[in-house]
């Protein structure tokens, strides 16, 4: 058996938080590390005893911005960069990993030049698109022209890195996975759909995700009057928290459609995979708002793998995730004639809806399990 590397990896992203990225990384390097590959990530509720069980070794940081630093970030680099040194002076490594560019990369790319090592860089998208302040996105800049590989989580994303300079063929086009143990079809879910009083001919629609404006749940909601009158006896459940949940249910309320609009906040890792069994269609016809865009979408992923066809916004990399006409429908997330049309349509055409799903599934299957995902990055340097 082939002796494995030895990373450091530095992320403020890793469970127990939930969302994407803190998922990736959880999930790649519990697979192509060991307890030689070290962690350095920030301090959360449950950290202890996540981290017993993993395969890594993780260190937790206390990572707070103050604002009366200059700026506030400044006590986060010093803490990764002093952790991060200190590891690399006691522990031998062959690569040196960043979940982000800033403020990871740029602790990265010193650790890495010091040591003599390549170094790793995640690019999610949305941070290039949204860090315009000038003395930031220089350093952004900067830190990824001279990264050894940036990782891509989509074609929207590499050709984003194309216009900071970052050369081709030090990009690696590796999209996320989802874990196929988990997310799979033929779940019990009755005890879900009764929670919420669904007749078995009422349509649910599921959405997942931080509650934040681009995501587009707002657009969901305001479709649902349209759905009526057109006879589709649709409810809509969300999962997540964030800063737009007032928003959307003051929004249900003004649209008069609050008892069709469930938030259902945090729920279970064991329950998360049965509610999408529990829906007819996974949605999140996500938009571009200043900027603020999808990266790619692991979601959309976990919908698939249930065997869920998918509507999803055109903005950033959902291409990657989603093919139009075989695992789901893109539309205009900003468009709420398309949002509506694309939702009528799965929700009126079973036959559809359940093509698009199959075809997904089958497309997560070949493409997006986590081992196949983890032998990429093991193999990129």
């Amino acid at each position: 058996m082939a002796e494995r590397k030895r990373y450091l990896l530095i992320t403020e992203k890793f469970p127990p938080r939930k969302g994407g990225s803190n998922l990736w990384f959880d999930e790649v390097y519990r697979r192509i590390g060991d307890k030689n590959t070290h962690i350095v990530t920030c301090d959360q509720p449950g950290a202890r005893a996540f981290d017993v069980a993993h395969p890594n070794t993780v260190h937790r940081l206390t990572l707070d911005r103050h604002w009366w630093l200059r700026p506030e970030s400044l006590a986060i680099y010093a803490k990764l960069l002093a952790k991060s040194l200190l590891f690399a002076a006691r522990c031998p490594f062959d690569e040196v990993h960043a979940g982000r560019v800033l403020s990871e990369g740029l602790i990265g790319l010193i650790i890495a030049r010091l040591k003599k090592l390549p170094l790793v860089i995640y690019a999610h998208g949305e941070e290039i698109t949204t860090w315009r302040q000038p003395a930031k996105f220089r350093m952004m800049r900067f830190t990824y022209r001279r990264a050894d590989c940036v990782i891509a989580n989509s074609d929207f994303t590499r050709n984003e890195l194309l216009k900071l300079g970052v050369k081709p063929n030090r990009i690696a086009l590796i999209s996320p996975g989802v874990d196929l143990n988990r997310f799979r079809p033929g779940l019990e879910v009755s005890d879900l759909r009764a929670s919420l009083d669904l007749a078995e001919d009422q349509k649910l629609i599921l959405s997942v995700g931080r509650l934040s404006r681009r995501k587009g749940f707002d657009q969901v909601i305001r479709c649902l009057p349209f759905l009526v009158d057109k006879g589709i006896d649709a409810q809509f459940a969300i999962i997540g928290i964030g800063e737009d949940r007032d928003y959307l249910v003051s929004l249900a309320r003004d649209l008069g459609v609050s008892c069709r609009v469930h938030m259902l906040g945090h729920v279970s890792s064991d329950d998360l995979p049965r509610w999408y069994n529990a829906s007819d269609l996974f949605a999140m016809p996500n938009r571009n708002i200043n900027g603020d865009t999808e990266g790619f979408g692991i979601v959309f992923l976990e919908a698939s793998a249930c065997g869920k066809p998918v509507v999803v916004g055109r903005a950033g990399g959902t291409g990657d995730a989603v093919v139009d006409g075989l695992t789901g429908l893109r539309v205009d997330g900003g468009s709420l004639e398309e949002v509506a049309a694309a939702l009528e349509r799965l929700l009126g055409d079973p036959e559809f809806a359940e093509q698009l799903g199959s075809t997904g599934y089958t497309r997560a299957h070949k493409a997006f399990s986590w081992d196949v995902v983890a032998e990429k990055i093991s193999a990129i340097i």
